[in-house]
């Protein structure tokens, strides 16, 4: 991120000039420390430079847990496995094994962004006017929400931290934190909806374009982020609604990404026609911008740990694991051929095909690659095999990305008694046509405008559902549908209850298909095992990651207190 051959975040620094002194002895945990203000007692940004800047800094801070909160959420699930070039940290972490320091486990790097927004929201002045205009409430919106991020990836790799909502000055103010009471999960997000939800519709500011960068880009919005919030506390009807209200917002709704990975006919499957991409700016809604050179601040690990680099020898530190491998080929490819007298229903085979990666979804297929360099010279020092994931970046890390808010929405849904309408998101595609010819009447009042769409933004030629990614045409696969009892249950209620955790599981399967690799797995499964009580739903699939069962590291996981880093 540059600007005049200078890092917009090192400009930062030489502008304010900070006066940041770190104070020897105080908790390992909470940095008093700061690079981002002058520590003065009534110091008030009430500058549009300060206001600008300050929110540039604290991008910066953020950039240190930029990769961590993507390794975090991939190392530990069940999708992707260490390498014999793999870290001892990442093996450790893989492993969950925290008896030795690990340097993916340093909560300071958290509260380092928190304290700086703490900071922030305290001394901006958001009553300053001008022309009728609160100069600063943006800028004071988009900080509130990177507060909130970063305390949800804290909160959900520790399970347990502090609360800190005051600047921490003093290394006396940091140690009474720390032996202060700590707040859980639903605890910590409660009192985040709280703090947002009279933010909600503040307009995000425009710094313009930093380094070919729409900088709008750098903030996570807002509605989206009250959704994730709500699902992790357990109110799935405000997170349905705030998802909803994201999606179909009138001054800028967000009809799904339509692209997908396909066989170009039942008769031609030599290979697939790739259209599946997440490398767009309709996808991904948000990032941490990475900068190019360490001399301009943090470079993202990340392509040297998922792909092959010239830097590394071209040895890659994680790679799909068999679990991956096995639930991308249990999926089943559907063709549909239509005509005006017919309707003719096929199906992928799994065997003869030209890849391994081929049966089933599509999806591992067009984001995963392994090829052979085409032998190894016995004096060089090069990996004779070059991995590459596709949805790695070397210049930015996303934060929120539209498909993955498309199943969270179905997951809320689903929660909140609408399986049907949960499975419209992942066989047919969201538009009201589709919801009224697959939702009953009876869902459909109890759903009310949380599932009502704009007919000429969502339209139903365009509508796909999230399976149809990899799988093809879904909408007729009837091997894909919504789950039914062996027998008729004594009332509709009993139905639905049947249904929910099996449009859960199918739901957190679609996750796993659309979202691998990009750091969401492991918390989609502490998710759900969290809210079931269900241990096994989580220790089962990460001890099958490598095929078999590891017996050692279901036991680890069968205890909850093991899911979570340590604290220090």
């Amino acid at each position: 991120m540059k600007r005049n051959n200078f890092s917009i975040f090192k400009l930062f620094n030489f502008y304010i000039l900070a006066a940041a002194t770190l104070l020897a002895g105080c908790s390992d945990m909470l940095e008093t420390g700061s690079d981002l203000v002058e520590y003065e007692k009534d110091n008030t940004l009430n500058h549009a430079t300060d206001s600008v800047y300050s929110v540039l800094g604290i991008l910066n801070k953020m950039q240190l847990i930029a990769d961590r909160s993507v390794l975090l959420g991939e190392v530990r699930g069940d999708l992707m496995t260490t390498t014999v070039a793999a870290s001892a940290d990442l093996k450790r972490l893989s492993a969950f094994d925290f008896a030795a320091p690990n340097k993916y486990n340093n909560v300071s790097d958290y509260y380092a962004v928190i304290n700086n927004c703490n900071y922030y929201i305290a001394h901006a002045d958001t009553a300053m006017q001008r022309r009728g205009r609160r100069l600063f409430i943006q800028e004071y919106a988009v900080v509130k929400t990177y507060r909130a991020w970063t305390y949800l990836q804290l909160v959900t790799a520790y399970g347990r931290v502090p609360l800190v909502t005051e600047p921490l000055m003093t290394e006396k103010e940091a140690r009474d934190a720390v032996n202060g009471e700590y707040t859980d999960i639903t605890g910590v997000c409660n009192f985040l909806i709280d703090d947002l939800t009279p933010l909600v519709g503040v307009e995000l500011p425009n710094f313009g374009t930093i380094n070919n960068f729409n900088s709008q880009l750098f903030f996570i919005p807002m509605r989206a982020l009250l959704g994730d919030l709500c699902l992790w506390a357990g109110r799935y009807e405000e997170a349905a609604k705030w998802y909803h209200e994201y999606l179909t917002w009138q001054d800028d709704p967000h009809p799904m990404n339509s692209s997908s990975t396909t066989w170009p006919s039942a008769t031609e499957m030599t290979y697939p026609s790739s259209n599946y991409t997440v490398r767009n700016t309709s996808e991904v809604l948000s990032f941490i911008p990475m900068e190019e050179r360490v001399f301009d601040g943090v470079v993202s690990d990340l392509p040297n740990i998922f792909n092959s680099t010239r830097e590394k020898n071209y040895y890659y530190q994680l790679e799909p694991s068999k679990g991956m491998r096995n639930l991308s080929a249990a999926q089943i490819y559907c063709f549909e051929n239509r005509t005006d007298v017919s309707r003719d229903t096929l199906y992928a085979p799994k065997i003869g095909l030209m890849d391994e990666l081929l049966p089933g979804d599509l999806r591992l297929y067009s984001n995963y690659k392994l090829n052979s360099s085409g032998g190894k010279d016995e004096f060089s020092e090069d990996n004779p095999y070059r991995q590459t994931i596709s949805k790695i970046w070397t210049d930015r890390v996303p934060t929120s990305r539209l498909t993955m808010i498309y199943l969270r929405y179905a997951e809320a849904l689903n929660r909140l008694g609408l399986p049907q309408s949960a499975m419209v998101v992942l066989k047919y595609g969201v538009c009201q046509d589709y919801i009224q010819e697959y939702v009953d009447t009876i869902e459909q009042a109890k759903a009310g405008d949380l599932i009502t769409f704009d007919r000429q933004v969502f339209r139903q030629a365009q509508a796909m559902g999230v399976h149809s990614r990899g799988c093809g045409d879904t909408n007729a696969n009837a091997y894909y549908v919504l789950p039914q009892p062996a027998s008729e249950l004594a009332t509709r209620q009993d139905t639905v209850n049947y249904q929910i955790p099996l449009v859960e599981d199918m739901i957190i399967d679609e996750m796993a298909l659309e979202g691998a690799f990009e750091g969401y797995r492991y918390y989609d499964l502490l998710r759900v095992a969290l809210r079931r009580g269900d241990p096994a739903y989580l220790a089962n699939p990460v001890s099958r990651r490598n095929g078999e069962v590891d017996e050692p590291l279901r036991a680890l996981l069968m205890d909850t207190k093991n899911w979570f880093l340590p604290l220090p």
